[in-house]
């Protein structure tokens, strides 16, 4: 067998869907409640009762396939997917099968020229199962586990890509821009800590010699990955291992794995099913999902401009690559960008400080730009005092740390640090005037050729004047006064 190998990865995303209530019943669609406590017959599997479909579910899971290039079809149907499981009340899950809500998407990943298309091969609709909580750190080290039925019946989507990626990193990158697209779209709270996305990576190693179909190469899925850093972990940590069993002549068993984040290794769950295994067949109790065109034309009206679009309008804005990439990918960050830029109109400073310093101070206290604790209004009218020379640009940055902690104006924190930037000329010549008599061996070096000798006497002036006098003019007077001793 070939020692050279290609390393092939698909993605399915699981999404949950920002509804007020569940797919197929009137629970409340919401985290973090007491276990069981929104739950009704339906979601509960009960006997004699019939699901009801929820359309805002359609109209979201739609929206997300515009979004993603999709085709939507005017025609699909549900099905019963069929295994059994704890969490799982029915016995199955009414999920859609050979005729899923949308197919033939893609997503790009990469910038400029590194830029290519992972294609979607499906987007389809179905209810989340239940959740087990483990008596213990972990499944393996359990005594027991408790089920809560809340999350049963929660509308997800299922986002299922061609195994078209070739590394763990092209993987994350995938995962990145497919969050940032949903993002925008606002259809779902994306939080993977809380499982309203969750990833399943599948991945196997094509020989360099093998010319038959990715889909029969032994695969291996590691399930239910709780972070993009994860993913990655895991993809990198099950290819070292698949390598190192071929390398043996050993096969690669096809089987579902899970990922330990302490240890950064997979470890084996079960053998990985068949769609024969789950037994499909068409769900009874509800009619085929039949859209029309005029539905179709009202859910592409509701889009919002999206990353790519967002991207190249601040290209032809003058903002660098790589801060479009930091701006976009958050919808909080670009919205206050956007709110900022409108306020004080030089892009390259508003850029600079969101990114810089301030992004620093929120990062620093885990803050989010949804509830920035300086509004954009008060960092445009900080850029205005540094435009007007009423503040350098480090006495800004000490004002901007003072907004940030007090949640004062910036003329507010000025007057109460008293930090106007001193800009009369006749006072700042008297101080430098001092300060070259004090040092004639520094004011000599500098004569001599030795530039570094000037910033030494820009920070004995800065000193005197407890930082307050302006830089430039510092500069140009020291020049000015030491030529009168050349």
């Amino acid at each position: 067998m070939s020692a050279a190998y290609e390393v092939v990865i698909g993605l399915e995303v699981h999404v949950e869907l920002k509804t007020a209530t569940k797919l197929f019943c009137g629970c409340a669609n919401a985290f973090g409640q007491e276990p069981n406590t929104e739950t009704c017959p339906v979601c509960l599997g009960m006997p004699g009762v019939l699901p009801v479909l929820n359309g805002e579910a359609v109209s979201l899971a739609a929206r997300a396939a515009l979004a993603l290039h999709c085709e939507i079809h005017s025609y699909s149907k549900f099905d019963r997917k069929q295994y059994f499981y704890p969490d799982l009340p029915k016995a199955y899950q009414i999920s859609q099968y050979d005729q899923p809500l949308a197919e033939n998407g893609y997503v790009e990943i990469g910038f400029g020229e590194g830029k290519r298309k992972i294609g979607i091969e499906r987007i389809h609709l179905e209810e989340d199962a239940g959740k087990l909580n483990h008596i213990g750190n972990r499944l393996g080290d359990a005594t027991g586990s408790l089920v809560d039925l809340n999350r049963a019946g929660v509308p997800l989507i299922e986002i299922v890509s061609r195994p078209q990626m070739h590394s763990p990193e092209e993987a994350r990158q995938y995962l990145t821009e497919l969050k940032t697209i949903l993002s925008y779209l606002d259809i779902s709270d994306l939080r993977m800590e809380e499982g309203s996305m969750r990833c399943d990576a599948n991945i196997s190693l094509k020989p360099s010699d093998y010319t038959g179909s990715l889909f029969d190469l032994p695969r291996v899925e590691i399930k239910n990955v709780n972070s993009f850093r994860n993913v990655q972990r895991g993809i990198e940590y099950e290819i070292g291992r698949q390598k190192e069993r071929l390398a043996q002549g050993l096969a690669i068993v096809r089987e579902t794995r899970g990922f330990d984040d302490a240890s950064g290794t997979t470890y084996s769950q079960r053998s990985k099913e068949e769609a024969n295994d789950y037994r499909y067949f068409p769900e009874p109790d509800l009619p085929p999902l039949v859209l029309s065109e005029e539905w179709l034309a009202k859910q592409q009206h509701m889009m919002p401009e999206l990353p790519d679009s967002l991207r190249a309008g601040l290209l032809q804005r003058g903002v660098a690559e790589r801060d479009v990439q930091v701006l976009v990918q958050d919808p909080d960050l670009y919205r206050y960008w956007q709110q900022a830029v409108a306020e004080f109109s030089d892009v390259r400073q508003v850029t600079n400080w969101i990114l810089s310093d301030y992004s620093r101070l929120m990062n620093a206290h885990s803050l989010s730009f949804a509830a920035p604790t300086v509004t954009a209004k008060a960092l445009a009218s900080l850029l205005r005092l540094i435009e007007s020379g009423t503040l350098s640009g480090k006495m800004a940055k000490e004002v901007l740390e003072a907004m940030f902690e007090s949640g004062e104006t910036p003329q507010a924190v000025v007057k109460r640090l008293g930090l106007i930037q001193i800009t009369d000329q006749d006072a700042i010549r008297d101080i430098v005037s001092s300060v070259v008599m004090a040092n004639p061996a520094v004011v000599k070096d500098f004569l001599g050729g030795k530039d570094k000798a000037l910033a030494f006497l820009v920070g004995q002036v800065m000193k005197q004047t407890k930082g307050q006098a302006k830089p430039d003019l510092v500069n140009d007077l020291l020049r000015e006064v030491i030529a009168t001793y050349a």
